[in-house]
């Protein structure tokens, strides 16, 4: 049987601990490391393959959101709080499943088979060369090799490309969601960047096509993991 990578980054030493043990009984996922904290966790996300991730939410210096708004993850994320509070930003992520703590085997297992479905499902598509976007009234296509960046405008998103540019009203979690794993990065509340089109950086600042983006504090740590881990 093959089995799936897994990783969990969990704070609560009791919660890992449990974690832990529903992986064991599973016969087709395999444990691969565990962390109490996001940062190292995302670090080890963008050097390994990891199937499905674990994720708390509530950890010091990263969330389990903020690791999910920062960074494009590529595994299936499941989930895991004591806050029921959280759940509709989580299925806003794209994430997988939503486990409430104290959660049972049985739901434990019911997450982790849908996790198992979605992965079966992706090995059968294909790669885009493009997206659309909705602007105005109708369905613009996007060369996903065009894009230098993405300008937050209030309600709008202004897609920045090498031919054009295109204002549109999704968020950046759903854009983000549509462009293949590792292509753009979160750098500030109001830029997501286009990592292969990133001339230079300097500071905090990264030129693209002669305009300087800002690199926020919040996304600094990650933006420059990921620079250097390329």
């Amino acid at each position: 049987m093959d089995k799936h990578t897994c990783i969990i980054i969990e704070d609560e030493p009791l919660a890992l601990e449990k974690t832990k043990n529903f992986v064991t009984k599973v016969p087709f996922l395999h444990l691969s490391a565990t962390f109490d904290n996001a940062l190292t966790g995302l670090d080890y996300l963008h050097n390994n393959k990891v199937d499905i991730l674990f994720l708390d939410i509530n950890m010091d210096e990263l969330t389990g959101i903020e690791l999910l708004e920062s960074s494009k993850i590529n595994s299936q994320v499941i989930l895991t709080t004591a806050y029921q509070e959280y759940a509709l930003k989580g299925y806003e992520l794209q994430i997988t499943d939503y486990l409430l703590k104290p959660f049972t085997f049985n739901r434990f297992l019911q997450a982790v088979n849908k996790a198992k479905e979605n992965i079966a499902q992706r090995g059968t598509e294909t790669v885009p060369d493009f997206i659309f976007v909705k602007t105005e009234n109708r369905l613009e296509k996007i060369m996903i090799s065009e894009i230098l960046y993405i300008e937050g405008m209030r309600d709008y998103l202004k897609i920045h490309t090498t031919t054009k540019k295109v204002m549109t009203m999704q968020k950046f979690s759903e854009f983000e969601s549509m462009i293949p794993s590792g292509m753009v990065c979160r750098v500030h509340k109001s830029y997501m960047v286009a990592i292969h089109k990133i001339e230079s950086v300097e500071r905090s600042r990264i030129k693209i096509a002669d305009q300087m983006i800002p690199v926020s504090d919040t996304y600094k740590e990650l933006f420059f993991q990921i620079i250097n881990n390329r």
